[in-house]
């Protein structure tokens, strides 16, 4: 640690600077009135880090009921928050579910006052189009940046607001007094110097912990360390098994969703075989190959996760898995194309008797989308010339997080959640678009009840900085942090069984009791690594607990086939607490909906 301890003041500080982040700070302020009672921390740079300012595919959804939205009335709003609630399994909170719904048209038009450019169709109402885990088309969009254009449009209001921002600055604690939250230890991540922050209130958006996963679709950053500062400040966690995993692009982390698989590629290893054909019948290979198209991440209610579980076996067989444009595959009869593929194709003014399109899913894939072309060509992957895609199943979403209340509050009085990091708005499933709409929602409630809460604490320092000094024994942060990325994607992706979330639990808590040492990456990495622990620790024994298959959630048996999914049992969540020094997990009936259509 550096020598110098600095001390800053104000009333609001919150975590994180994507689109919760942001949103928050710019509605606490509005509540406050004075701008410069709120302070955004950052690890990175304000505007160019984080999953909102780097996320990109084929077309970046934001969800949203508007009036002209279907199928239309003043009920709209409850397909939507059915789609959230029941499309999720049932095991989230409704009345967070109803307010994302009905806070989707007032976040919509907010943003766009701002300066978001969302498409517009011909007659000047927002473009919409349906995203997978969704009745009727609600997904608005500005194209494939649509995450970074919100992120900028947020950026630019914070500056004209003049809300205070200080960026490199890690929180590695989070301090209490009598029971509330009060400030935060940070650590200055250019020297090294410890930050005491007191705040009345605190809000986290730290975003989610793809970098607990050695193959993960998060920009750098993203290590779920809000989950783990929650955690040890006594708040509650809910839904930490359900994690979104989908095949990515492994060199660009690019989801290849979309238009990649609608292409119909072939999917090989290493040794150049096709080998879906071992996992499926010729005569659905490519049918599920298209339907993989509008159904991205593994859920084991959608039949096209059985491409999931099959590159997932691949790559533990030590195999790589490509996807390859230059030949159709093996099972390709155009004669017996389904008509709903040929009718897609059509939609899109691709006739495939044609042979130009016929002949290769590299034509079809310039057919439909040619900017994902020259997107991977710019990042040095040329379909053209014949590169092949590598692909491997990857972390892209945390569907749970700190349990929040319908006003962004937690179990712990003073502290405020929103974003990925927050937990029960989502449950097993979660509709495309709906990450960057809740981000908006929660981030704008968040914020607002923060700056009603904020009081004055005086913060306990001294078991933080007790908990840091323990960071000079004990194993190398960057050697904990891999061997964790190595253990959670073996034994929490998309094939899970009892004996491995039972052997990657087991080396876990190994790597807890032998410590995290501060190395050459400095204490704030040495103290996130430290709380990256406890989050893959949550992970492995909630889906351990679990023994059923619900979404994204694949519990396999010793066979190697699915455990079905168990209503009788299992339509109940998973909440974790500290207690006693322990980690505790107990299973609750989540709050149902009030509402029908």
């Amino acid at each position: 640690m550096g020598e110098a301890v600095r001390h800053l003041n104000c009333s609001v500080l919150v975590v994180g600077a994507g689109g919760a982040g942001l949103r928050s700070a710019i509605s606490a302020s509005d509540v406050l009135g004075e701008p410069e009672r709120v302070l955004v921390v950052t690890k990175g740079k304000l505007g160019r880090s984080g999953a909102t300012a780097l996320a990109c595919s084929d077309r970046m959804a934001f969800h949203a009921t508007l009036p002209h939205t279907e199928p239309g009335g003043p009920d709209s709003w409850k397909y939507h928050a059915e789609d959230i609630y029941f499309g999720g399994g049932e095991v989230s909170d409704a009345d967070l579910a109803e307010i994302l719904a009905k806070g989707s048209a007032e976040a919509f038009h907010y943003l766009e006052s701002i300066g978001v450019p969302f498409v517009r169709r011909p007659d000047g109402l927002p473009d919409q189009f349906v995203t997978d885990g969704s009745k009727y088309a609600r997904a608005c969009y500005t194209g494939p940046y649509t995450a970074n254009h919100i992120e900028e449009a947020l950026v630019r209001e914070v500056g004209r607001l003049g809300i205070p921002v200080r960026e490199h600055t890690a929180v590695v604690r989070l301090l209490k007094a009598e029971g509330h939250i009060a400030g935060a230890l940070c650590v200055d991540e250019a020297t090294g110097d410890l930050i005491v922050v007191r705040a009345g209130a605190v809000v986290l958006a730290t975003g989610g912990g793809g970098e607990i996963f050695k193959v993960n679709a998060y920009p750098p950053g993203t290590t779920g360390s809000g989950y783990g500062l929650a955690y040890r400040a006594g708040a509650e966690l809910v839904n930490m098994e359900f994690l979104q995993i989908g095949l990515c692009s492994v060199g660009t982390k690019l989801a290849c969703s979309g238009s990649f698989f609608r292409a119909l590629p072939r999917l090989v290893n290493g040794r150049g075989e096709e080998f879906l054909y071992r996992y499926l019948r010729p005569d659905e290979v490519v049918d599920l190959l298209f339907r993989k198209g509008a159904s991205w991440p593994a859920m084991y209610e959608e039949p096209t996760s059985r491409i999931d579980v099959a590159v997932q076996r691949e790559v533990d067989g030590g195999n790589k898995v490509f996807l390859d444009f230059s030949r159709n595959p093996e099972a390709l009869d155009w004669s017996r194309v389904d008509p709903e593929i040929v009718g897609w194709y059509r939609s899109k003014g691709v006739d495939l008797s044609d042979r130009r399109f016929s002949r290769n899913p590299l034509a079809r894939l310039l057919a439909i989308n040619p900017q994902s072309v020259e997107w991977l060509r710019e990042r040095g992957v040329d379909l053209a010339r014949g590169d092949l895609l590598e692909i491997a199943p990857a972390v892209q979403h945390f569907q749970g997080g700190v349990k929040i209340r319908p006003d962004g509050g937690t179990s712990v009085p003073g502290l405020y959640a929103a974003g990925e990091v927050a937990g029960g708005q989502h449950g097993a499933k979660r509709p495309g678009g709906n990450s960057l709409l809740d981000c908006q929602v929660f981030g704008r409630i968040a914020g607002e009840s923060a700056a009603r809460w904020a009081g004055a604490h005086r913060p306990n320092l001294e078991e933080a900085l007790t908990e840091l000094e323990e960071l000079k024994e004990g194993t190398p942060a960057s050697e904990v942090r891999r061997e964790l990325g190595e253990v959670m994607s073996a034994c929490a992706g998309v094939v899970r069984t009892e004996r491995g979330l039972r052997e990657g639990l087991k080396n876990i808590l190994r790597l807890k009791e032998m410590g995290v040492k501060v190395d050459e990456e400095g204490p704030a990495f040495a103290a996130e690594t430290s709380l990256m622990l406890d989050v893959g620790e949550m992970i492995l024994r909630a889906a351990a607990v679990r023994r059923e298959s619900r979404g994204c959630h694949l519990s396999f048996d010793d066979s190697g086939d699915p455990l079905p999914r168990d209503d009788g049992n299992w339509r109940r969540y998973i909440v974790i607490f500290e207690e006693d020094g322990r980690m505790t997990l107990e299973v609750r009936e989540p709050i149902r909906p009030r509402w029908t259509t």
